[in-house]
C-alpha cells in the first residue's frame, strides 16, 4: 500500500516533466498523508492540468462521507469492477507527482522504510483516480486515490504492495480516458522495474503525520538505535528475507 509519500521537487521540475499549463508554487513536502491536499495532474478538454484534491477518495453514490472510510488507495486488480472505483478507472484517471514513498515492514514494531529512484532528480508519477463527490446541499469535495499493485523484487523484503508508477512515455495513455478505455489503461498496472528504485530504513518519527521535515528522509543508524535500547528486540525480532544480509546474497533494502 502507500500511505504516506513525498514531493520535494521545485515546482518547475514538477511542471515540466508532466507539462501542464498552470504554474503553482508549493512547499516540499515530507511526509504527506491521507485527508491532506494533494497535487494531481488531470487531463481537462485536450490539455493536461494540475488541480489539488483530498487524499482518500469518496465515491459520488456516499451520502455521508463522515460514516464512510476514505480510500487512500485502490487495488488494481479491482479498478474495473469494484463499485468504488469503476467509474473513475474509466473517467477520471490522474497522475499523482511524487518524489519517493514510505512503507512499513511488519514486526515488533513496525519499521519505516522510505522508496526513492535511483537516479536523483527523477519524480515519479504515480497512477491515480478522482471523483468529485456532490453533498444534498451542493457542495463539492474533489478527492483522489493511488492505484497499488503487487510490490517488485526490490520492495517485497519490505511490504507486498507498492503504488502504480506510470512511465512518462504512458502519461498520455493512462490520463486519455475519452480516447483510451479502461481495460486498456490497466495494462500499465503492473510492478515498477526492479532497477528503478532504492530503498531504505528511516526514522519512525515519520509515524506521526505532524511532522514534515527533511530528515524524516535521512537513513536510520543501527547504532543510534541500540543507544536507545532497541537494538537486541530489533535483532530477535527479524525474520528471513527482512533486509538483513543473509548467506548467498542481500535484500535490495537497506536497513542502516
Amino acid at each position: 500500500m502507500c500511505a504516506r509519500y513525498v514531493i520535494t521537487s521545485p515546482p518547475d521540475a514538477i511542471r515540466a516533466l508532466f507539462g501542464y499549463g498552470e504554474r503553482p508554487n508549493f512547499p516540499p513536502r515530507y511526509n504527506v498523508a491521507p485527508t491532506q491536499p494533494i497535487p494531481i495532474v488531470r487531463l481537462v478538454g485536450s490539455k493536461r492540468s494540475f488541480a489539488l484534491m483530498r487524499w482518500g477518495l469518496i465515491p459520488t453514490w456516499v451520502k455521508d462521507p463522515t460514516t464512510f472510510s476514505l480510500l487512500v488507495n485502490a487495488r488494481g486488480e479491482s479498478v474495473l469492477d469494484k463499485p468504488a472505483f469503476r467509474n473513475a478507472m474509466r473517467r477520471r484517471r490522474c497522475l499523482i507527482p511524487a518524489d519517493g514513498f514510505y512503507d512499513w515492514q511488519d514486526g515488533m514494531p513496525r519499521r519505516p522504510f522510505f522508496v526513492r529512484p535511483k537516479t536523483p532528480g527523477m519524480p515519479l508519477a504515480f497512477a491515480g483516480l478522482w471523483e468529485t463527490w456532490v453533498g444534498a446541499n451542493g457542495e463539492e469535495v474533489d478527492t483522489a486515490t493511488i492505484v497499488t499493485t503487487q510490490a517488485n523484487r526490490t520492495l517485497a523484503p519490505v511490504h507486498d504492495r507498492m503504488p502504480v508508477i506510470v512511465p512518462p512515455d504512458a502519461f498520455d495513455l493512462w490520463l486519455d480516458c475519452p480516447g483510451v478505455d479502461a481495460r486498456t489503461a490497466a495494462a500499465l498496472i503492473a510492478p515498477a522495474p526492479d532497477t528503478l528504485l532504492e530503498c531504505y530504513e528511516v526514522s519512525t518519527a515519520v509515524n506521526r503525520a505532524a511532522n514534515d521535515e527533511p530528515r524524516l528522509i535521512e537513513p536510520v543508524r543501527h547504532d543510534a538505535r541500540e543507544q536507545s535500547g532497541a537494538g537486541a528486540a530489533h535483532r530477535q525480532a527479524r525474520a528471513p528475507g527482512t533486509g538483513r544480509k543473509k548467506p548467498g546474497g542481500s535484500s535490495a533494502c537497506s536497513s542502516g
